[in-house]
């Protein structure tokens, strides 16, 4: 027992595949169709070998020249970020091998790239354009590599140089388009605070037209309030002559002359009193009728 124990140990071994790993049989250089999962994994070391690929996110950075539109050659530090599938392992290995970044990968990549990159302008790949670029890079290399089991996530460019004389001219070009928007939000302001003042002297004339047509109204008002109350006073003064005349009777006057002439009686001193016999004539001194006489 002890020795058949012994031969199988001697005949098994064992390997661990990690996290972020798949695994792959290979028995007598024939790759098994089955994916293995990270954990331990035993196996014959004499007829046997594991093969063990990332499927973890893998930052392949490349630096390549890229067509523009226009024929010039960018310069140009690019990262694709790609992964494994885990199930095309097997299909990967069979079909490429280890070596599949340089033998697909790669080539793939520098088709897409100069095949987009000479669609664009190169102060395209300074600008907003730069992510369209990027995006359509991948979508390319998505359709080619994704079959074969090779995942493309993303496709950054982490650095561009352009020819020196291109710098100095698109650099001409951003000054001068920034001078322009300068020169635009100098006249825009100006042209605010000219409405601004327009707006300030228009409010200021009609506070001043407002406040003389209040004081016209007030004069108006004030005016036509005296008025009514000189016409009320002339209607009430009226009314009570009016009023009076319609109390002065004949027995009202006889009887008035009579209370005029007791008061005058107890008076002490010398008055002239003239009268027909119904009513005096007051309020002159005695001097002056003797003059008059």
């Amino acid at each position: 027992m002890l020795i058949l124990v012994l031969l199988g140990a001697f005949f098994t071994s064992c390997m661990v595949v990690r996290p972020g790993e798949v695994g792959v049989k290979q028995r007598l250089g024939k790759i098994s169709n089955e994916a293995l999962p990270e954990g331990p994994k035993g196996y014959n070391p004499f007829t046997t070998n594991i093969i063990t690929l990332p499927t973890r996110t893998v930052n392949l950075e490349i630096k390549s020249s890229l067509p523009s539109k226009e024929g010039l050659t960018i310069t140009s530090v690019m990262s694709i970020l790609y992964r494994i599938r885990p199930s095309s392992a097997p299909t990967l290995l069979r079909d490429i091998g280890r070596a599949y970044e340089s033998e697909v990968i790669l080539p793939v990549f520098r088709s897409a790239a100069a095949d987009v990159s000479s669609r664009f302008l190169a102060k395209d790949m300074h600008s907003g354009e730069r992510s369209v670029i990027e995006a359509q890079i991948r979508d390319r290399m998505a359709e080619i590599l994704e079959p074969k089991g090779l995942i493309v996530d993303n496709v950054l460019m982490k650095a561009i140089v352009l020819p020196a004389g291109l710098s100095r001219s698109i650099e001409e070009v951003l000054q001068a388009e920034q001078d322009a928007q300068r020169m635009e939000f100098i006249k825009q302001r100006e042209q605010l605070d000219a409405e601004r003042r327009i707006i300030q002297a228009q409010g200021e004339r009609d506070a001043a037209v407002i406040k003389a047509d209040a004081d016209r109204q007030g004069v108006e008002i004030q005016a036509a309030g005296g008025a009514a109350a000189t016409r009320l006073q002339a209607e009430a003064q009226a009314e009570a002559n009016a009023n009076l005349q319609q109390s002065l009777t004949d027995e009202v006057l006889r009887y008035r002359a009579i209370e005029a002439f007791l008061e005058m009686a107890k008076s002490e001193n010398s008055k002239i009193i003239i009268t027909n016999g119904e009513s005096p004539f007051l309020g002159l001194p005695a001097e002056e009728l003797m003059n008059d006489n």
